[in-house]
């Protein structure tokens, strides 16, 4: 039985397709089962990090949000256990001012130790303005440590290079006790649309009218572990969305 998964988000469409039989996709010659190496299991968990979080980004944050790096002063080395501690403070703070000016507080964050033991942390924050006050300014307000680098949200891929960034494997110099990345609970997790039918041929993967099919993105092949076909790739739309459009279902 085939399945296909499909993830809408405002100017993207993710799809993924496979096989929930228990051999190999019809017309494909059986591939026997085996037990996965600590290596792939590792990898397949990395890469499963990162659509998680591409997948957070799309459908929580824009690109008018901010992309911050909040140093500290020059010469300070703080204890990973320290850093939780300065960004915890902090984050109550932003809460705190987000509520004040009625909005919610979204958040993603990576604490990092740079390779000459600069310690760092990179946030992305949903970006709230108004007479006399911003996001730049409320975080600028409640960090007390250093300095703050802003950057405008890039969003290459679809946000893939941001989320590879954010979840990337801890350097040799990092301790063990660094998580990957942080999050707020209220940012949405994104659901997909499950299809599931019986056939022996795979449909030409086709984009709706207004989208286009990233070429780059498309990856197909055999799971090595499973014997299964597999086909992933995304969609994005032809032109800005305009007011009022709805997302496009199939």
């Amino acid at each position: 039985m085939r399945i296909k998964k499909t993830w809408y988000f405002h100017d993207s469409i993710e799809v993924e397709e496979g096989h929930t039989g228990r051999y190999g996709a019809p017309g494909m010659p059986r591939v026997k089962r085996r037990k996965a190496t600590q290596e792939e299991i590792e990898r397949q968990n990395q890469k499963n990090r990162e659509k998680k979080v591409r997948r957070l980004i799309k459908e929580n944050f824009g690109r008018n949000d901010t992309w911050a790096t909040v140093t500290y002063q020059k010469g300070k080395r703080p204890s990973a256990e320290e850093m939780r501690k300065d960004m915890s403070k902090t984050i109550r703070k932003l809460r705190q001012e987000y509520r004040r000016h009625g909005k919610e507080l979204k958040y993603i964050l990576r604490m990092a130790i740079g390779e000459k033991g600069g310690p760092h942390i990179h946030i992305l924050l949903n970006r709230i303005s108004g007479e006399g006050y911003g996001t730049d300014t409320i975080l600028s307000e409640c960090w007390e440590k250093g300095h703050i680098n802003y950057k405008p949200l890039y969003e290459a891929g679809g946000y893939k290079d941001l989320a590879e960034y954010i979840t990337k494997p801890l350097e040799e110099w990092e301790p063990e006790t660094l998580k990957r990345y942080t999050r707020s609970r209220n940012l949405v997790e994104p659901k997909p649309k499950v299809k599931k039918w019986r056939g022996r041929k795979w449909r030409e993967a086709k984009a709706p009218k207004g989208w286009y099919i990233d070429k780059e993105s498309m990856v197909e092949g055999i799971n090595p572990i499973t014997g299964k076909k597999y086909r992933h790739y995304t969609m994005f739309r032809l032109q800005p969305e305009r007011k009022g459009r709805k997302r496009c279902k199939d």
